[in-house]
């Protein structure tokens, strides 16, 4: 009985399951309907399935034919309506189709205008785009011509600025194109190109400054010149209140040589007058000679490519080769002035520009750099200096030399360079150029004893005295009151002789301006050079005059003449000295001068040389002349030899009337009654009654003193 039962209840089960699935094939959407009937064919009563889904087709049959039953008479009507809609439609359709025709004919222009204004659309886009793109790229390609025109023009600095903004902002806008891919591989060799063509200008800029290094150093040297002689005038020229003074530069003059000028009177202070340089324009500054872009534009070249270091010292290598070279003198450097002032501009320039450099560039070069060159510069200036100038003969030349060094000098103290070993070693050059003058002055004074005729120097007017006085200083109250003419006691090689001892201390005196020395300082070098002059040079002229074999007994006489004048005037050459220096005789250390003692042993020369002719001249008398000695009988004249012989000796005693008293020395003192006076060599002795000294008119030659 159970087992019915739930067969019957599964029965029922199964037709409410199939009976829910028809309602869902019915009402569910045809897309759907693949989930129903899957359910369908999971289970086992498919075949029931099919039973209750034929039933129920054949149930909607019914229906559906029931339906079409109630309504044929309205399909009837419709297809009737149908029938005649398909008539009318025809008639549209004909004349769709003719208006369709006629549209298609009408419409053919239209359709190619419009495919005109497709294609014109389409080109427009295109150029839109087009030009978009070249705005992008239209800059790129300005700023590369733009950077090959740099190039070309050697603004190299500039394009490498603009080789920054081309690399680093334009291309990568429009990186995608293939030129750019070419613009940026060539990037680095364009950089690199730069870099090379920086270096060559920089190399021509060194090879320019070498070459015009010397007139660098010229201008520099001018505009030196010219503020020292500005400096002079404001000094010596008092400021006069309210007045404005032109800022104008005073040129220097053409040559460095200080003519002699000839001291005329006494009266002389020593002062050299200064006359006012003309004005002239400013002379450009030694920088504006140089244009130092090329150093500036490839130390930032450098700079920014990340190689300072590597060009600076390419720089200053490459300025020591060049500092040998300029610090190299040339072998007959000595033989001018032109040789030296060469010298000397090349080494000023170069260090003008390095002065430049220094100051206008931030680590290009530093001042110890600088230093070390001027080091070397300066040791190997001192050595150079002191071989050539030992072979100058020339006096002015070296006294221009020594003006040279001391602009040479002052130029570069200008520039902040230590010079006071130059300063030191134109005290050395001081010692060869007082050599010098004393080689000069010898010839001078050689000259002047030779040209001169040894007779007391006539005058036959006031003005011709008063020059002679005007040149020596000679006062003779007794000479004076003589009218004219008259003669000066001296002969003409006493003013000369004088006038070129005065030339000489100022010559003296001309090295010794602008070496910054003390007034005393000069005054022991020009006193100490003067005593050179008149213990060596003079007095050896004076020896060679003296001891000359065709020198008479009135030359020798007119000698001890002039240095007895001569010997006099040395109180004047002193004055003359403390006049130019401003140091008096009494102040301590103060050098005295030699010239009494010169003088003295020059005349006790002549007066030997006056005994030893006069003893020869008498000798020579007895030899030549043919004398009887022996006299047969005693006459009342006397014999003929002796004659002579006093002829001789009367008038040989008639030139020693001019010479000064108190020539040797007396027997007994003056005052007393003297009848003797001994000869200064001891070989002769002269006899007379007139006390104070000997005079030939006045005394007896009395033969041989035999050693009293």
């Amino acid at each position: 009985m159970e087992r019915p039962k739930m067969a019957e209840l599964e029965s029922l089960e199964t037709a409410a399951e199939h009976e829910r699935i028809l309602r869902e094939i019915e009402s569910t959407d045809t897309a759907c309907i693949g989930p129903t009937l899957r359910s369908v064919y999971d289970g086992e009563e498919h075949g029931r399935f099919m039973e209750k889904l034929e039933a129920r087709i054949r149930n909607h049959d019914r229906e559906i034919e029931k339906m079409c039953n109630f309504h044929y008479q309205g399909f009837v009507d419709s297809i009737t309506e149908l029938l005649k809609v398909r008539g009318e439609a025809q008639k549209l359709k004909n004349q769709v189709t003719d208006t369709n025709r006629k549209l298609q004919n009408e419409g053919k222009e239209l359709i190619l205008a419009m495919e005109e204004l497709r294609q014109c659309r389409l080109q427009q886009r295109n150029i839109s785009a087009t030009v978009d793109k070249l705005t992008l790229c239209l800059p790129v390609l300005e700023m590369y011509s733009k950077l090959r025109e740099q190039m070309k023009s050697k603004r190299h600095y500039p394009a490498l600025k603009t080789l920054e903004h081309l690399e680093h902002t334009f291309l990568p806008q429009v990186s995608h194109y293939r030129f750019c891919k070419v613009m940026v591989d060539n990037i680095p060799r364009l950089r690199e190109e730069i870099k090379e063509l920086s270096m060559s200008d920089l190399k021509d800029f060194l090879e320019s400054i070498r070459k015009h290094s010397d007139k660098i150093g010229e201008t520099a040297m001018k505009q030196a010149q010219q503020q020292r002689n500005l400096d002079n005038i404001v000094s010596q020229q008092p400021r006069i209140s309210g007045g404005k003074k032109s800022k104008k530069e005073f040129s220097a003059s053409s040559e460095l040589e200080v003519k002699n000028t000839s001291p005329m009177s006494e009266q002389d202070s020593g002062i050299l007058d200064v006359e006012d340089e003309d004005e002239e324009e400013e002379v450009p500054g030694a920088q504006d000679l140089v244009d130092f872009s090329p150093v500036y534009r490839c130390l930032h070249i450098y700079s920014v490519l990340g190689a300072r270091e590597t060009f600076e010292s390419y720089y200053r290598k490459q300025r020591r080769k060049q500092a040998r070279l300029v610090l190299q003198p040339p072998s007959n450097m000595h033989e001018t002035l032109d040789g030296y002032r060469k010298y000397f501009n090349q080494i000023v320039g170069f260090f003008v520009v390095e002065d430049h450099i220094l100051h206008t560039t931030q680590g290009l070069v530093n001042r110890a750099y600088i230093d070390e060159l001027w080091e070397m510069a300066l040791s190997k200036t001192i050595a150079a200096l002191r071989t050539h100038s030992s072979y100058c003969s020339d006096p002015s030349l070296v006294l221009d030399l020594k003006n040279l060094i001391v602009l040479f000098a002052d130029t570069l103290q200008g520039y902040g360079f230590p010079v006071n070993q130059l300063f030191d070693m134109l005290l050395e050059i001081q010692d060869q150029y007082s050599e010098t003058l004393l080689k000069k002055w010898a010839g001078v004074f050689r000259t002047i004893l030779d040209s001169d005729n040894y007779s007391p120097i006539p005058v036959s007017n006031e003005e011709a005295y008063r020059k002679i006085v005007g040149q020596f200083p000679f006062q003779d109250a007794e000479l004076e009151k003589q009218p004219f003419p008259k003669k000066f006691p001296f002969s003409e090689f006493v003013p000369k002789v004088y006038s070129q001892i005065k030339e000489f201390i100022y010559a003296c005196l001309k090295f010794s301006e602008d070496l910054h020395l003390s007034s005393t300082e000069v005054d022991d070098m020009i006193r100490k050079s003067t005593n050179l002059l008149l213990t060596r040079t003079l007095s050896n002229c004076l020896q060679n005059v003296i001891k000359r074999k065709n020198v008479g007994l009135t030359e020798l006489v007119q000698i001890i003449i002039n240095t007895t004048h001569l010997e006099k005037s040395c109180k004047f050459l002193e004055e003359f000295i403390t006049n130019i220096t401003n140091v008096l005789p009494e102040t301590v250390h103060t050098t005295k001068l030699y010239g009494t003692t010169t003088f003295k042993d020059a005349r006790h020369a002549a007066e030997e040389e006056i005994y030893t002719n006069l003893n020869q001249k008498i000798d020579q008398f007895l030899q030549l002349a043919d004398y009887d000695w022996m006299a047969p009988e005693p006459g009342s004249r006397a014999s003929d030899y002796l004659v002579d012989l006093i002829g001789f000796l009367r008038s040989t005693f008639a030139v020693f009337t001019h010479l000064p008293v108190s020539r040797g020395r007396c027997l007994l003192e003056p005052g007393d009654a003297g009848n003797g006076w001994i000869s200064p060599g001891k070989k002769e002795l002269w006899v007379g009654s007139a006390p104070g000294g000997f005079h030939p008119s006045r005394w007896e030659y009395s033969g041989a003193s035999n050693g009293i």
